[in-house]
């Protein structure tokens, strides 16, 4: 006993904090895998898995070394014996050989249901079917097809392509899937949660949001036991690396909606006027912007100073895990200078004062929510303002510095309050941001850094990371 205390006295003189040095994990070895447009759920094995487009899919017991276990439709499919075979009618029918993002959800019975879309890419012409397994890595055999569009009569302006679908199960256990990208907009159908497949009579089911031809795609919708809200995440942009993807939310009472963004607008207004065609500005101003492309810059004191320019972030999932209360938001990103190469990434994410997520802009490492230390707080911080905009070019940040007396200094201007080491206000350039600081790991540094993730009233985000060495 005498030993302990000796040594805990050592540690408070040489400035060390031995209970915030034990809550934190050692810096991991991340294990990337590249999984377009990931789909997560957490399997009765303890894995973790992500779906993606192309029957690409990838594990992981941590969401930090994920292994991939089945690459493409054509070559690597493990997920559907004979693929090309087996979903032939789905394939035939969109006139491709491919597959677009896909869900899976285990249903009262224990087994694993694979909702998978063929799309032949540039016109609406879709199919969207339904695969099972007892086990989440297949093999699946196919149920059949339950939507289709592109036929005959069909209005590309109005009625929805039957891709991207997200199957949930609602806070009364009823079981819904959002879907839809660009066309005729998002939409929502009750399923019976028995068979997998739609409660029939409903059509294409009702409509969230979008219409003609509105870059808008990707749903996927979570509830928060928190905030007693579902969460509609969206894509808006294109998706390859210039084309200024970005992830976007918005929220309702019900799980049908109606959907309103930060600025209490309905998001059924959210979509390009009649005779348009991917008309960005159209819809720009509607959802809270989470993240886009971006880009932190180095330091001066900062001992790596490579750093990585992200673009086009996008097509996410998001997780809620009920044992320890976490929020994690799973995407693929694309990065500058490296053609259409994409990887997958993991950022947790908190909810603000005002009930809106707001996301880590560094990457999971393993960190635990907890209130960051009164000495950590101030500092010099790279600033990274989002904007609402739907940027191909990334945003980078400017450096400002959080003083001790409240106030901020630097290329922003301003006062900042963070009293629980948690919940926190800054007013940058006379806006007002509400969000949350934390630490998370900077990996370029391989420091655990002081964070900070908010958003203003019109659902701009705004991250800062505190710089590992300060100067």
């Amino acid at each position: 006993m005498k030993g302990i205390c000796l040594v805990l006295c050592l540690m408070m003189l040489l400035g060390c904090a031995p209970a915030q040095a034990e809550e934190m994990p050692s810096i991991p070895k991340f294990r990337d895998v590249s999984v377009h447009d990931p789909s997560i759920i957490k399997a009765d094995d303890g894995y973790y898995y992500i779906y993606g487009s192309h029957m690409a899919a990838a594990r992981s017991l941590d969401l930090i070394k994920w292994e991939t276990i089945s690459r493409d439709a054509q070559a690597g499919c493990t997920l559907v014996e004979n693929v090309q075979e087996e979903m032939k009618e789905a394939l035939s029918w969109a006139r491709t050989n491919t597959f677009w993002a896909p869900d899976v959800q285990q249903l009262a019975d224990g087994r694993y249901y694979y909702y998978y879309c063929t799309c032949e890419g540039s016109s609406p012409l879709s199919a969207l079917g339904l695969a099972v397994s007892d086990k989440p890595e297949g093999p699946y055999e196919d149920l059949g097809i339950f939507l289709k569009s592109g036929m005959a009569g069909y209005n590309a302006n109005y009625y929805p392509n039957v891709v991207d679908p997200h199957t949930f199960f609602d806070k009364e256990g009823k079981l819904w899937m959002v879907y839809g990208s660009y066309s005729g907009g998002i939409f929502i159908l009750e399923m019976d949660q028995t068979t997998g497949f739609p409660v029939e009579g409903q059509g294409y089911g009702k409509k969230l949001l979008g219409n003609n031809h509105s870059r808008i795609e990707g749903p996927y919708i979570l509830y928060s036991p928190d905030t007693d809200y579902y969460y509609l995440f969206l894509s808006f942009g294109g998706l390859n690396a210039n084309d200024g993807y970005n992830i976007r939310v918005c929220r309702s009472k019900n799980p049908d909606g109606p959907y309103e963004d930060a600025l209490g607008q309905d998001m059924i207004k959210c979509g390009g006027r009649p005779g348009t065609f991917f008309n960005d500005p159209d819809y720009v101003g509607y959802g809270v912007k989470l993240m886009g492309g971006y880009k932190f810059n180095a330091a001066e004191t900062d001992k790596n100073k490579i750093t990585v320019a992200y673009r086009s972030p996008g097509h996410n999932s998001a997780y809620y895990d009920e044992e320890t209360g976490r929020y994690f938001i799973i995407f693929h990103t694309r990065f500058a200078n490296s053609g259409e190469m994409h990887s997958v990434r993991v950022h947790q994410f908190y909810m603000n004062d005002n009930g809106w997520p707001v996301v880590s802009p560094l990457r999971y490492a393993g960190e635990r929510p907890a209130p960051v230390a009164e000495e950590n707080r101030a500092g010099l911080y790279k600033v990274l303002l989002h904007q609402r905009d739907i940027n191909g070019k990334e945003h980078v940040s400017q450096e400002a510095t959080l003083l001790p007396d409240g106030t901020v200094t630097g290329a922003h201007t301003g006062t900042w309050a963070c009293e629980d080491g948690v919940n926190m206000t800054i007013t940058l350039d006379g806006v007002t941001y509400t969000g949350v600081m934390h630490t998370a790991c900077d990996v370029g540094q391989s420091a655990w850094s002081t964070c900070f993730t908010a958003l203003d009233e019109t659902g701009a985000a705004l991250w800062g990371i505190r710089v590992a060495k300060q100067p």
